[in-house]
């Protein structure tokens, strides 16, 4: 197994669809330089055998602190959206195209970063592995970089892909009246992932 980062996590990705083996090999991940300055390897969570499997761009400053995908503020406007639509997140799995936070800094802030075509390649074993691993009906791209990810490689297994906007959208519109319709369009897109995996 390399030691040295290089432009693609295949050689640190186990033979196996074991998501807590997968989750512990990828914490030594160096397929990218992202790890150099992240906290740690974000990986997945939710169940083996989720009907539904969401995928975002990448962990935020929270999640890259705490290891955990989602429990930022991106992540509560996820989980009042799938509340709304009528699921449950406990019984999704949720996980990112890149694993590792992207950022610059700015003062004694981290600003997200838009992490480049070659990252999100480097590190697309890693999705397909749990993709494999979890087996959904359905996985939910939410945002352009989760949509291209999945794009360049289809999912095994024949999952439905649904391309939605990412939950930062909906905290970045700029009033009110925008938030709550792309608030809106999340809880029917998501609502939709529900039909097809329930189908």
């Amino acid at each position: 197994m390399p030691n040295r980062p290089g432009a693609d996590a295949a050689p640190f990705v186990p033979d196996s669809r074991s998501l807590s083996r997968l989750a512990r090999a990828s914490k030594d991940c160096r397929g990218c330089p992202l790890y150099r300055n992240a906290t740690q390897t974000v990986f997945g969570e939710g169940p083996a055998g989720a009907a539904i499997l969401l995928v975002g761009e990448q962990p935020g400053d929270r999640e890259d602190r705490e290891g955990r995908p989602f429990v930022g503020p991106a992540g509560t406007e996820l989980s009042a959206a799938l509340e709304a639509a009528g699921i449950s997140r406990s019984d999704v799995y949720v996980t990112n195209a890149v694993k590792h936070f992207k950022f610059e800094e700015r003062g004694k802030r981290r600003i997200h970063k838009k992490p480049r075509v070659s990252e999100v390649v480097a590190c697309h074993p890693w999705l397909e592995a749990e993709i494999r691993a979890v087996a959904p009906s359905v996985v939910v791209a939410l945002g352009v970089t989760a949509a291209e990810s999945l794009a360049r490689r289809p999912p095994e297994g024949g999952a439905r892909i649904l391309r939605s906007l990412h939950p930062a959208a909906v905290l970045r519109a700029p009033d009110p009246t925008s938030r709550r319709r792309l608030h809106d369009r999340l809880v029917r897109d998501l609502r939709k992932a529900r039909r097809l995996a329930s189908a």
